[in-house]
């Protein structure tokens, strides 16, 4: 009996651990195609995916099982009428791809997961969801573009162009009970769209651009519950976006524009009889132009009259006899296509930290940080008073607005009052980059109470937080953090505030891979490597602005070579492998139209950029005119091709391209080494060209340098930032790419501690010393030409964040497993930092590293996530120094290993504190 209550006792009590363990682990985070429930996908095999979240150590997925429904009542009683993926053995929890009955048009998708682990089975709580949108062309059908293809009294089709928005409306009559409705909308250039008086969505400078000659990208809202059975009103308000582009009849041969404003909307209803109807655009919905809005210019900001408001313009009854009859309009001639992305929103909110008057009477409002989006404001007055807010980065010395840098960009918003009580407004259809706002006009003294500013970029997660021991690198952090959120506008554009404001490929050949450990940019990116494509010409060119808005086929390595950097980068930190399937082709078009074009006795003999801004001698130069900084363009040009060429090898083999591409090349690649050593390589000093930084950093961090000769050439990069520049950066966009990671590589972490840790000329610290709240375009960004001077761009981080993730707090991809499946941490602990403290949100979920070291002691807390693991490198031989979770590592089951001075250590997912004395 006794031994019966005994095996009875360990039964319950293994159960109870049991039931413990599986209440702390639940199934979380389900997306389709990287996206949380998106309407309208037009994917026909989507990718699904799901997290696993636990409080408890060594978790690891052995199976799954999918279950997809076209209804949730299907789903719930597991009626997998879509598709039943059965019980599949495997430990991968991304991007898996559906391989269910054909999805068709308006398809709704209802999904669930199971998954099975070591510590038991569990079942997704959330309910997730998919909608396919309109596949085919052909179901556009009946729908037409209407619009008003005409300028009206006040617009001006000018170099400085001002166009009034155009207000469209439709009452509908819904004769039955309604079941579903959906909104499937193209509004170019800026849309916003009502129904019954509400806006729809929270998307702010929707959709996404594009160059809307190759496609056009469409928004899907489930609007069911903002309609009624009866009449209901449909409204539109278009703004211009890159469509009507900011500067009209000027510079033709480089600046495009597409023509007026437009839209095609179909409203799918579906009833509760079964019956369904579509109601499209024609030419029986009313238009005017005669509304608040004047004019909406990216550049040159909004001009809105209140006194022009068209009270209940889009609800029912309103009377528009005198609105136009919408016009048939030209299609944009770009192919139909679901947006893969999220919108833009305001994405957070800077309140004013003061307000200052001039001279002449105006007021400076500073918002403690340079910022993209808009303001609102908060006003009291009479009709016809105007408040004219104008923005800018910096002031100059007399306190009054520094403007030169901003070009012809005008950068002013007007507001007209209607004199009805406190007004308040903000713009709809433009961003400013400012910091500084001079205001005009305000009817009474205006307080920092009237005006908060509005934060506004692609709607994507902050999924990145790092600090350190040094104030210098982490207000740097910071100045990136701003600098980069405020340049995603739908695309990666290099500044936000002068008449710019371009997609250049080159200021994100790798700031995109340190970008991706703050953000979650892999739709944002993804999107772009399609614009990228798409702006490819027939015989393989790409140029250096995609959407090409600005005419720049040049060619050149460097740019265009963007297009291959971008697709490894979302390979290598989100296991993205259908980017490269998709744009093999298109990759090794270009690789091969250069070859044919520029590959003179196997080396690339076309650069146009150089090492582009390089710190100059002279604080008011832009660019340098010494030639002991100025690396050989040929150097540049053939070095990163070969790099490239080395990510085709990879690319080849991911997507099972024809059997001779990688020996094709690996030929080219052995060509051009050979040649590139013999022409630039001198043997007796052992340097490249004449011995800037970068042109020995690009061969040496490419494998280039001859075998056994590395550290020599390691010799003399240490030897210019050392002795030269006296411990400062001396590259430019190119060679600070690559600068800090080959630094710690080589064993002088401590060098790349010393460049971000800089706060004199030239440095990143040097920017925030002197008052820059985001990332300058020049190292001399205070003391510069205006000519070319924005105060928010992001194209010198270079590798730098790269750096602070994966060699200061260990957290860093294995390239044979993507997407953190595997984590290397491996810090640089005797950089000089004596803390780091940062975290990154993966695919598979949270990654920390929080090491602090003291005199004798390393506490390292590590957490790893669930259905992972990591290697850990730990600064000692002696197991005896170390203990994990407060027990020796030599007494516990982990196995470890020496390699050059590091014990090394496998850890499964879950939170430890890391000991080492």
């Amino acid at each position: 009996m006794k031994k019966f209550f005994l095996h009875l006792t360990i039964i319950i009590s293994l159960f109870t651990i049991s039931a413990k363990a599986q209440s702390k682990i639940s199934v979380v985070d389900l997306k389709c195609e990287m996206l949380n429930n998106p309407e309208g996908i037009d994917v026909l095999q989507p990718r699904l995916s799901w997290q696993i979240k636990a409080d408890v150590n060594e978790v690891k997925q052995t199976a799954y099982h999918i279950i997809v429904a076209s209804t949730l009542e299907n789903l719930n009683t597991n009626n997998a009428d879509l598709w039943d993926s059965g019980k599949v053995e495997s430990n991968e929890s991304v991007t898996i791809i559906y391989k269910g009955k054909t999805l068709e048009n308006r398809q709704n998708a209802f999904w669930k997961v199971k998954i099975w682990t070591n510590k038991g089975e569990f079942q997704s709580a959330e309910k997730a969801f998919f909608s396919m949108g309109i596949l085919n062309y052909a179901d556009w059908k009946s729908t037409r573009w209407i619009g008003y293809e005409k300028a009206s009294p006040g617009d001006s089709i000018s170099q400085y162009s001002r166009l009034s928005a155009r207000y469209l409306r439709k009452e509908i009559n819904l004769k039955k009970k309604i079941k579903s409705a959906k909104v499937y909308l193209m509004g170019l250039g800026m849309y916003e769209l009502y129904i019954n008086g509400n806006k729809i969505g929270n998307q702010v400078l929707a959709p996404v651009p594009t160059d809307y000659t190759k496609n056009v990208k469409y928004n899907v809202f489930d609007v069911t519950s903002e309609l009624k059975e009866g009449k209901n009103a449909l409204g539109t308000i278009l703004g211009n976006g890159r469509f009507f582009t900011m500067r009209q009849d000027y510079k033709p041969y480089k600046i495009k524009t597409f023509g007026y404003p437009k839209m095609a909307l179909q409203l799918f209803v579906e009833y509760t009889d079964g019956s369904k109807e579509i109601i499209r655009t024609d030419d029986t919905w009313k238009v005017t132009t005669n509304g608040p809005i004047l004019s909406n210019n990216e550049y040159d900001g909004e001009d809105y009259d209140a006194r022009k408001e068209l009270v209940n313009w889009n609800t029912v009854n309103f009377d528009d006899k005198n609105w136009l009859n919408a016009e048939y309009v030209q299609e944009p001639g770009g192919f139909y296509e679901a947006q893969m992305t999220p919108n833009m929103k305001v994405m957070g909110e800077v309140k004013p930290i003061s307000i200052k008057q001039t001279p002449k009477g105006t007021y400076i409002l500073d918002m403690g940080q340079n910022m993209v989006g808009w303001l609102q404001l908060k006003v009291k007055g009479k009709s016809g008073d105007k408040v004219t807010l104008k923005f800018a980065e910096s002031l100059q010395t007399d306190g009054s607005l520094y403007i030169e840098n901003l070009r012809d960009a005008r950068t002013t918003d007007h507001y007209i009052l209607k004199g009805e009580g406190e007004e308040t407004w903000e713009p709809r259809f433009i961003f400013h980059g400012f910091r500084f706002v001079e205001v005009s006009g305000f009817p009474v003294k205006p307080a920092l109470d009237n005006f908060v500013g509005k934060v506004i970029y692609d709607n994507i997660k902050t999924t990145g937080t790092f600090e350190s021991s040094d104030a210098t690198m982490n207000q740097v952090f910071k100045n990136a953090y701003w600098g980069i959120r405020g340049n995603y506008k739908g695309m990666p554009i290099d500044c936000p505030q002068r008449n710019e404001r371009q997609p250049w490929l080159g200021d994100r050949t790798t700031g995109a891979y340190g970008e991706s450990f703050i953000f979650d940019n892999q739709t944002l990116y993804a999107k772009w490597l399609d614009d990228i494509k798409n702006a490819q010409t027939a015989d393989g060119g790409i140029p250096d602005v995609a959407p090409a808005f600005w005419r720049y086929y040049g060619d050149n390595v460097t740019w265009p070579g963007t297009y291959i950097t971008v697709a490894d980068m979302l390979y290598q930190q989100f296991a993205d492998k259908k980017v490269i399937e998709k744009h093999y082709p298109s990759m090794k078009k270009w690789i091969m139209y250069m070859e044919k074009n520029y590959l003179v006795k196997d080396l690339m003999t076309k650069d146009k950029y150089g090492d582009w801004c390089v710190p100059p001698e002279s604080l008011e130069l832009i660019h340098s005119k010494d030639s002991a900084r100025t690396t050989n363009g040929e150097l540049i040009a053939s070095a990163f091709y070969y790099h490239l060429l080395q990510k085709m090898k990879k690319f080849a083999v991911i997507s099972n391209a024809e059997k001779g591409d990688v020996q094709y090349y690996e030929d080219l690649s052995q060509r051009i080494k050979s040649a590139f050593n013999t022409k630039f390589f001198n043997s007796e000093t052992n340097n490249y060209a004449n011995n800037t930084v970068t042109a020995n950093l690009l061969p040496l961090t490419f494998g280039m340098v001859p075998e056994n000769l590395e550290n020599k050439v390691f010799e003399n990069i240490i030897h210019e930032v050392e002795v030269t520049y006296k411990g400062h950066i001396s590259t430019g966009v190119i060679g600070t790419q690559f600068l800090m990671r080959t630094l710690s590589q080589f064993g002088r972490p401590d060098l790349s501690y010393k460049l971000a840790s800089n706060n004199t000329y030239p440095s990143w610290g040097y920017m925030a010393k002197n008052g820059a709240t985001t990332i300058w375009e020049l190292w001399n960004g205070n003391t510069a030409d205006p000519k070319m001077n924005s105060q928010n761009h992001v194209m010198l981080l270079g590798d730098l964040l790269i750096w602070y993730y994966e060699n200061t707090a260990g957290i860093k991809s294995n390239p044979e497993t993507p997407g953190f499946k595997e984590i290397i941490m491996k810090p640089d602990f005797n950089s000089g930092l004596t803390f780091v403290n940062a975290s990154y949100e993966s695919i598979h979920g949270l990654i920390k590293s929080h090491w602090k070291k003291s005199k004798n002691t390393l506490v390292w807390n590590v957490t790893i996530p669930p259905n992972t693991s990591a290697v850990v490198y730990l600064p000692t031989e002696n197991a005896s120094n170390v203990t994990i979770n407060n027990q020796k590592l030599n007494k516990t089951s982990n196995t470890y290993k020496t390699e050059k001075g590091n014990l090394v250590l496998i850890l499964s997912s879950g939170s430890y504190v890391l000991n080492v004395k």
